[in-house]
């Protein structure tokens, strides 16, 4: 019975690179010049540390780190920025969580969307993966590409098909 998974990890060593490119990138741009940021990611927590001076300069971090994502080819919706910055003395700080595995709420939400488009498939989760099979592979991409169509908010990658 052909099957298989659907994930949302990253590439750590990906990641690396495109934040020391971004670093690189922010060095030597003139409206950083004498500027206190830096952007430094911990890979035991998988977080990204933001600190610099203003919001305006945040934001432009972000984009950096955006556009820095997209040409290493990972998704920039990896990031979680929900959180909100705060400030420490004359800087203001942002931790940014990278999303890793799909989370209970995504994983319902993808399980439901599978099973209201009446494909003839069946869905299950196992741990932070979802396994999906069916007796053809034509449902399969159906599935594929009802996926890679609809809005969830987290990259998925679609592996170990069998």
């Amino acid at each position: 019975m052909p099957s298989f998974d659907i994930a949302s990890k990253t590439d750590l060593q990906t990641l690396d690179n495109a934040i020391n490119v971004a670093r690189k990138d922010i060095l030597s741009r003139f409206d950083f010049k004498n500027s206190k940021s830096i952007i430094d990611l911990d890979k035991k927590s998988v977080t990204i540390s933001i600190t610099t001076e203003d919001d305006m300069r945040l934001d432009s971090i972000i984009d950096v780190l955006r556009s820095r994502m997209l040409k290493q080819k990972l998704d920039p919706r990896i990031m979680d920025l929900s959180k909100d910055h705060f400030p420490s003395g004359t800087v203001i700080k942002k931790d940014i969580k990278v999303r890793e595995g799909i989370d209970k709420e995504n994983s319902k939400k993808i399980i439901k969307l599978i099973k209201d488009s009446k494909l003839k498939v069946t869905a299950q989760l196992m741990d932070d993966i979802i396994r999906v099979s069916a007796k053809k592979i034509d449902d399969l991409q159906g599935v594929i590409a009802l996926l890679r169509q609809s809005d969830i908010e987290i990259p998925l990658q679609f592996i170990n098909m069998k």
